[in-house]
């Protein structure tokens, strides 16, 4: 197998490897790695399609959230969605190959999807790299069960799932004190406006049963970087696969080119 060439934009590169690595000097071989990764992924982001680098936990059953996104991502035309673990590995021992690989990624897609569902895993630092720039101006979140903590209303129908998922969750409620406070919460939920019954609540509590998945909680500093996102309207919250799945209509189409790319 023949060595790979540097490509043209050499130099650019090499200024994100080197941020992704502290400035150390690389090894011939460690080089010649960077150099067939670059070769192997990065034409896919420099392509004519649109990418999205897709962010989460790859653990079951957190990965088929991450697959549900990259499916219907898939569906729409020009569009290339796609998920770290899935591409080419860097096999060096001494380098710190997922900062390497995470930084290139990041630097040359043209959006950054992250899903989460809990506050621990590789995804937490992953979410502490995009809420910065340069990777703030092109990224979404999509948080399952969040509500920011000031939200303490019946808003919206998330707040309304969200207060019915805690209430059943409950380790010192008995089934009939549940079952009250629900009746109640979809009471006080439809004297403020909201179009929602108790059979929603009840069908989404059985899946999470079912899934045996207790609601997401997060720690202060997860809540606040949703929080930032929010503000800037890319922070979509969901409950179900389904939710999760539709809120994906809420991310840039392929076509027009991004924003990000004409703003400096």
């Amino acid at each position: 197998m023949t060595d790979p060439s540097p490509p043209p934009d050499a130099a650019d590169i090499m200024t994100v490897v080197h941020e992704a690595i502290g400035g150390i000097a690389l090894e011939p071989a460690e080089k010649r790695e960077i150099w067939r990764f670059t070769q192997r992924e990065l034409p896919y982001l420099w392509s004519q399609r649109t990418s999205y680098f897709i962010l989460g936990s790859y653990r079951d059953p957190y990965i088929r959230r991450l697959r549900a996104v990259q499916n219907e991502l898939t569906k729409q035309l020009g569009a290339y969605p796609f998920i770290m673990g899935d591409l080419l590995e860097l096999p060096t021992d001494r380098l710190n190959t997922f900062d390497v690989m995470f930084l290139l990624l990041a630097t040359y897609t043209d959006y950054i999807v992250g899903v989460f569902e809990k506050e621990s895993g590789g995804e937490a630092p992953e979410l502490g790299e995009i809420d910065d720039p340069p990777y703030f101006r092109k990224s979404y979140v999509f948080p399952r069960d969040y509500l920011w903590v000031t939200d303490t209303n019946l808003k919206s129908k998330q707040h309304v799932i969200q207060a019915a998922l805690e209430i059943a969750f409950a380790d010192d409620l008995s089934e009939d004190e549940v079952q009250s406070k629900i009746e109640s919460l979809v009471d006080r939920a439809q004297d403020s406006g909201l179009d929602i019954d108790e059979q929603k609540i009840r069908s989404v509590i059985e899946d999470r049963v079912d899934d045996g998945a207790e609601p997401a909680t997060y720690s202060w500093v997860h809540l606040n970087k949703f929080r930032k996102f929010e503000l800037h309207d890319r922070c979509f919250t969901w409950t179900t696969e389904d939710e999760l799945r539709t809120a994906v209509d809420e991310l840039p189409s392929p076509t027009p080119r991004p924003e990000w790319e004409t703003s400096e």
